[in-house]
Protein backbone atom coordinates (compact mmCIF):
# COMPACT_ATOMS: atom_id res chain seq x y z
CA UNK A 1 0.00 0.00 0.00
CA UNK A 2 1.41 3.24 -1.20
CA UNK A 3 1.06 6.64 0.52
CA UNK A 4 0.51 9.70 -0.80
CA UNK A 5 2.57 11.53 1.78
CA UNK A 6 5.34 12.92 0.40
CA UNK A 7 8.86 11.75 2.27
CA UNK A 8 12.69 12.77 2.53
CA UNK A 9 15.26 10.46 2.60
CA UNK A 10 14.74 10.06 6.08
CA UNK A 11 10.83 9.45 6.57
CA UNK A 12 8.72 12.55 7.09
CA UNK A 13 8.08 15.29 4.88
CA UNK A 14 8.43 17.68 7.77
CA UNK A 15 10.30 17.84 11.45
CA UNK A 16 8.09 20.08 12.57
CA UNK A 17 5.33 17.12 14.08
CA UNK A 18 8.52 15.87 15.82
CA UNK A 19 8.85 19.33 17.08
CA UNK A 20 5.76 18.87 18.67
CA UNK A 21 6.30 15.57 19.84
CA UNK A 22 8.97 16.80 22.09
CA UNK A 23 7.14 19.57 23.39
CA UNK A 24 3.50 17.30 24.57
CA UNK A 25 6.49 15.40 26.06
CA UNK A 26 7.96 17.98 28.39
CA UNK A 27 4.25 19.15 29.10
CA UNK A 28 3.51 16.26 30.26
CA UNK A 29 6.26 15.92 32.98
CA UNK A 30 5.39 19.59 33.67
CA UNK A 31 1.68 18.69 34.12
CA UNK A 32 2.76 15.21 36.54
CA UNK A 33 5.50 17.63 38.27
CA UNK A 34 2.18 19.77 38.60
CA UNK A 35 -0.17 17.58 39.90
CA UNK A 36 3.30 15.95 42.69
CA UNK A 37 3.20 19.76 43.81
CA UNK A 38 -0.55 19.77 44.50
CA UNK A 39 -0.90 16.58 46.25
CA UNK A 40 2.27 16.57 48.18
CA UNK A 41 3.01 20.31 48.57
CA UNK A 42 0.43 22.43 47.90
CA UNK A 43 -3.24 22.50 48.76
CA UNK A 44 -4.22 24.05 45.91
CA UNK A 45 -7.49 22.93 43.83
CA UNK A 46 -6.00 25.98 40.88
CA UNK A 47 -3.26 23.91 40.40
CA UNK A 48 -4.53 20.41 41.03
CA UNK A 49 -6.72 21.96 37.63
CA UNK A 50 -3.80 22.87 36.06
CA UNK A 51 -2.02 20.26 36.29
CA UNK A 52 -5.17 17.87 34.31
CA UNK A 53 -4.92 20.78 31.78
CA UNK A 54 -1.57 20.19 31.26
CA UNK A 55 -1.44 16.78 31.15
CA UNK A 56 -4.76 16.38 29.00
CA UNK A 57 -3.48 18.75 26.52
CA UNK A 58 -0.41 17.28 26.33
CA UNK A 59 -1.37 13.94 24.70
CA UNK A 60 -4.16 15.82 22.58
CA UNK A 61 -0.88 17.46 21.16
CA UNK A 62 0.91 14.53 20.81
CA UNK A 63 -2.54 13.08 18.90
CA UNK A 64 -2.31 16.30 16.46
CA UNK A 65 1.31 15.53 15.74
CA UNK A 66 0.64 12.34 14.84
CA UNK A 67 -2.20 13.58 12.77
CA UNK A 68 -0.25 15.54 10.82
CA UNK A 69 2.67 12.80 9.98
CA UNK A 70 -0.22 11.34 8.05
CA UNK A 71 -2.15 14.33 6.65
CA UNK A 72 -1.99 15.84 3.65
CA UNK A 73 -1.60 19.70 4.93
CA UNK A 74 0.90 18.53 7.65
CA UNK A 75 1.08 22.58 8.07
CA UNK A 76 -2.41 23.50 9.28
CA UNK A 77 -2.14 20.77 11.80
CA UNK A 78 1.26 21.30 13.12
CA UNK A 79 0.04 24.69 13.30
CA UNK A 80 -2.93 23.86 15.68
CA UNK A 81 -1.06 21.77 18.06
CA UNK A 82 1.35 24.42 18.44
CA UNK A 83 -1.39 27.18 19.38
CA UNK A 84 -2.72 24.31 22.00
CA UNK A 85 0.64 23.62 22.96
CA UNK A 86 1.13 27.35 23.50
CA UNK A 87 -2.27 28.07 25.17
CA UNK A 88 -2.01 25.50 27.80
CA UNK A 89 1.64 26.31 28.36
CA UNK A 90 0.28 30.10 28.99
CA UNK A 91 -2.45 28.98 31.13
CA UNK A 92 -0.58 26.33 33.44
CA UNK A 93 2.49 28.56 34.05
CA UNK A 94 -0.28 31.24 34.86
CA UNK A 95 -1.91 29.33 37.27
CA UNK A 96 1.26 27.62 38.90
CA UNK A 97 3.32 30.55 39.03
CA UNK A 98 0.35 32.37 41.02
CA UNK A 99 0.37 29.06 43.59
CA UNK A 100 3.88 29.44 44.20
CA UNK A 101 4.97 33.29 43.72
CA UNK A 102 1.54 34.86 44.17
CA UNK A 103 1.23 36.78 41.16
CA UNK A 104 0.41 36.99 37.46
CA UNK A 105 2.38 36.19 34.48
CA UNK A 106 0.00 39.46 33.45
CA UNK A 107 -3.21 40.24 34.00
CA UNK A 108 -5.91 38.04 32.58
CA UNK A 109 -3.43 35.59 31.44
CA UNK A 110 -4.74 32.13 32.57
CA UNK A 111 -8.20 33.13 30.87
CA UNK A 112 -6.50 34.44 27.11
CA UNK A 113 -4.74 30.58 27.93
CA UNK A 114 -7.99 29.32 28.78
CA UNK A 115 -9.84 30.48 25.32
CA UNK A 116 -7.14 29.70 22.88
CA UNK A 117 -7.77 26.23 24.59
CA UNK A 118 -11.08 26.40 23.58
CA UNK A 119 -10.22 28.31 19.94
CA UNK A 120 -7.30 25.09 19.40
CA UNK A 121 -10.29 22.70 20.14
CA UNK A 122 -12.54 24.47 17.48
CA UNK A 123 -9.38 24.42 15.20
CA UNK A 124 -8.98 20.61 15.71
CA UNK A 125 -12.40 20.77 14.39
CA UNK A 126 -11.69 22.83 11.38
CA UNK A 127 -9.00 21.37 10.14
CA UNK A 128 -10.69 17.79 10.21
CA UNK A 129 -13.76 18.99 8.73
CA UNK A 130 -11.29 20.79 5.83
CA UNK A 131 -8.97 17.03 5.78
CA UNK A 132 -12.27 14.76 5.53
CA UNK A 133 -13.98 17.32 2.66
CA UNK A 134 -10.37 17.04 1.03
CA UNK A 135 -10.35 13.57 0.52
CA UNK A 136 -14.01 13.14 -0.36
CA UNK A 137 -13.26 15.46 -3.00
CA UNK A 138 -9.82 12.73 -4.05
Amino acid sequence: MSSSIPTTSKGAASAAPFALCALAGLAGAVGVALAAAAAHKVDSPALATAATMVMIHAGAVLAIAAVALRSENSRRWTSVGAVMFAAVTLFGSDIALNTFAGHHLFPMAAPTGGSLLIASWLAVAVAAALEWRGRQNA
